[in-house]
């Protein structure tokens, strides 16, 4: 009786963490395996990642909690305006007429051997944007080149996986 009452209390718990994380921007994906219900971020319900940015790169690090015994993949996706400056052959620079929003992305792979106890910190990167942009499409024309001088981050996605493939974790911000 004390295991079934036990088992239906960790059930609820986990149902009230889910919905809680919801409002704070922390989602479980839909393929989320039962026995993972419990992965999150340590620090509290109101716990986020650190996010760094690095002008053209943007860096998240945190520290995970109720992770199983398998390797874990990271990956962020982040949103950002682009700043930009067109250069043509003989050196002049103007800057970018409307430069289009931009997708950068990036992962870090965990091996199950440096989880400890369920816990495991993160730092995850993006790549670098290719610069000067092929083709300059911001530019007067394609004579041109477009340096991309920062990126303004406007939102990102982090998304844990273990294992790669199975989603246990989706992080938003904004």
């Amino acid at each position: 009786m004390k295991r079934r009452t036990l088992l239906a209390s960790l059930a609820c718990g986990a149902i009230l963490l889910c919905a809680a994380c919801q409002d704070h921007g922390i989602t479980y994906g839909d393929d989320v395996d039962a026995s993972f219900a419990n992965v999150h971020l340590k620090g509290g319900k109101n716990a986020a990642p650190d996010y760094t940015d690095l002008g053209i790169q943007l860096n998240a690090e945190g520290n995970l909690s109720g992770m199983g015994n398998e390797d874990i993949l990271v990956t962020i996706e982040a949103e950002a305006d682009v700043v930009s400056v067109c250069q043509n052959q003989g050196g002049n620079q103007a800057p970018g007429q409307n430069p289009a929003p931009i997708t950068v992305g990036g992962e870090q792979s965990i091996p199950s051997e440096e989880i400890k106890n369920g816990n495991v910190g993160f730092s995850v990167t993006t790549l670098a944007p290719l610069t000067p942009i092929p083709g300059a499409p911001d530019c007067p024309n394609s004579n041109w080149d477009e340096f991309i001088l920062d990126l303004i981050f406007t939102s990102a996605t982090i998304t844990v996986e273990q294992p790669a493939g199975t989603v246990v974790l989706t992080i938003y911000w904004p």
